[in-house]
């Protein structure tokens, strides 16, 4: 008999088949009452088991955690909870679990810390939470793929490993073949990596947007989607060493272009995972509602998960530019009593606190602003008229603050090259960059949404260690 997934039994239930399942056991009651999940759904199934008929050797090995293989007939629930179950009249016990050593597992059926979870990020899949989170995260990595696909953008692979720092902030990991222990030296004393494997310098990359400039300026319109890295010595909630980014660009398009395809794009991904992914949703839904209940009143989100996502679904994004919003914040109740832990004062970043009050209490509704001074930003980003902002932007959201930040690209030849000067950054290094400038330059603009942010937005998870199988943070690289 073919096996049939718990999903698929649950979505379209035909009764008196004779059906076969297979996956762990979460419980056994009363040596009759198995329930069953196969990863498929967040629902169990349960087999209701005639322990008469079973041989006791057999009976004992059914515990949490054991695979199984059950052979019945789906019959209409006697029982509250289901609306239906199996009648079983086989079991086969695919692989052992034994229940001293679950005692010490996550898979002990009661609730962990996520600390406790996360030391066990190899089993910690099996839970309710877990499941229902990578579920959801394999869901966005869809909806984001049939996005750009459906809207005619081409899927670029930018290099994982790369001699320049898109970023410019300089804190990347460093890719080489050669001994650590005795390196060749030039003569004054540098490690000489003209003998490395790719004959100078080179990192693990914290970006493939300028890459995708290249593509864009042919392709018309790409995205990419890979892993990235940076060497932040950062144990917070929302750092990862390691981490996924989005990143599209698109040829002729300027900041309005830019802000009208981010919102779009942010909308479908959230309106996908409503439609869904109902079941894990509500399931974290109610996970976070009780979250926000052990929590001091101040510090409560006002909505719900779902409610946080219909709030980005069914509102425009006020837009507004980086000086209007601190001429908001400096009228703001908050920053009049001192109550923003941050400074507000024009040139100096947003923090979260700022970005959240912009959003949830001033305008209700998810904000991009745009417009930011240029000695805060990066230097690919197109010089304003005013010489004292660039034409960048960044989506704040409820909950979160940020969760893009992106700009129309600086296409004039001269400026980009002024630029490079003002941010002593070498000519040469860059100069297959500045060469699209050169050979029929147009405007062109981008964004780059993290993907683990945008997991831990639509899933309520609130840290980013939780939202990424195996997290890669300071002093842990486990697994």
């Amino acid at each position: 008999m073919k096996r049939i997934k718990i999903a698929d039994v649950l979505s379209n239930p035909k009764v008196g088949d004779s059906i076969l399942v297979k996956g762990w056991v979460r419980s056994f009651r009363a040596n009759r009452f198995v329930a069953l999940n196969d990863g498929s759904t967040i629902k169990n199934i349960q087999a209701v088991v005639d322990f008469e008929n079973l041989d006791e050797a057999l009976l004992k090995r059914i515990t949490t955690g054991s695979a199984v293989g059950i052979t019945g007939v789906l019959v209409e629930s006697q029982g509250g909870g289901q609306a239906v179950e199996i009648e079983v009249s086989n079991i086969e016990i695919i692989g052992d679990a034994n229940p001293e050593e679950i005692q010490k597992t996550v898979m002990q059926p009661k609730r962990h810390s996520m600390e406790f979870l996360r030391e066990q990020a190899h089993l910690r899949f099996r839970t309710n939470t877990f499941g229902a989170v990578f579920r959801i995260r394999h869901a966005v990595s869809y909806a984001i793929h049939k996005y750009f696909n459906d809207a005619g953008y081409y899927y670029l692979h930018t290099p994982i490993i790369t001699g320049s720092d898109a970023e410019g902030a300089g804190e990347m990991f460093r890719v080489s073949t050669l001994d650590p222990a005795t390196p060749p030296l030039t003569e004054d004393g540098q490690v000489d990596y003209s003998q490395d494997f790719f004959g100078k310098a080179v990192n693990l990359t914290v970006s493939g947007q300028l890459e995708a400039e290249l593509g864009a300026l042919a392709l018309g319109q790409v995205y990419t989607f890979g892993p990235t890295f940076r060497a932040e010595n950062s144990n917070t909630s929302r750092h990862l060493a390691e981490f996924w980014m989005i990143e599209p660009e698109v040829a002729f398009n300027d900041l309005k272009d830019n802000m009208d395809l981010t919102e779009d794009f942010l909308k479908f991904i959230v309106n996908y995972i409503l439609t869904n992914c109902a079941d894990d949703l509500q399931f974290l839904n109610d996970r976070d509602v009780k979250e926000q209940q052990s929590k001091p009143q101040n510090e409560r989100n006002e909505l719900t998960l779902i409610e946080r996502l219909e709030f980005v679904r069914d509102n425009d994004f006020k837009r507004l530019t980086y000086t209007e919003a601190i001429e908001v914040l400096q009228r703001s109740k908050p920053y009049k009593k001192k109550k923003f832990k941050y400074e507000v004062a024009w040139g100096v970043d947003l923090h979260s606190e700022h970005e959240r009050y912009l959003v949830e209490k001033e305008f209700k509704c998810p904000v991009i602003l745009s417009d930011y001074p240029a000695e805060i930003k990066a230097f690919y980003m197109r010089q304003n008229d005013d010489d004292k902002t660039v034409a960048a932007m960044d989506v704040l959201f409820p909950g979160i603050g940020e969760i893009v930040g992106g700009s129309q690209r600086e296409e004039r030849l001269g400026v980009l090259k002024k630029k490079c000067a003002d941010f002593d950054i070498e000519e040469e290094e860059l100069d297959w960059y500045l060469d699209t400038r050169r050979f029929g330059t147009v405007p062109h603009a981008g964004f780059g949404l993290g993907f683990e942010r945008m997991v831990m937005f639509v899933t309520g998870m609130s840290n980013i260690r939780d939202v990424i199988p195996f997290p890669r943070t300071p002093q842990n690289a486990e697994f």
